[in-house]
């Protein structure tokens, strides 16, 4: 997914989610180029874009379970200690709301229906 350019290069520099009013940014703006790869009838365009809300929402839900962003000990193995980051959750509400809307979206799952029935 990080490789299917010019789309990460276009999104990545706009994916950020430290804290809320920097995910709120970041994912509006993110859903913006969903909205103009959707208008331009570019479904990879649109599916890269859902794909960095996806991440955006996984990766903040990360980081509000686990500080350093790692779920596993590197020594053991073991799950480490949960600790929740209200900042963090925030911000991954508002990527999950937005990339809920994106998947959602009546054109993108048109297309992405589209897509599928080609592979077969």
């Amino acid at each position: 997914m990080l490789t299917a350019e010019p789309y990460k290069s276009e999104i990545l520099p706009h994916w950020r989610f430290r804290t809320p009013e920097i995910a709120r940014e970041s994912a509006d703006t993110i859903y913006a180029m969903f909205e103009t790869y959707r208008d331009a009838g570019d479904f990879v365009g649109m599916d890269i874009a859902r794909k960095f809300l996806q991440m955006g929402w996984t990766r903040s839900r990360r980081y509000a379970n686990h500080a350093s962003g790692r779920k596993y000990d590197p020594e053991s193995g073991e799950v480490m200690e949960r600790v929740d980051d209200p900042e963090k959750a925030e911000s991954a509400a508002i990527f999950r709301a937005v990339y809920d809307r994106a998947r959602l979206d009546a054109v993108y799952v048109a297309a992405k229906a589209a897509w599928r029935s080609r592979e077969k």
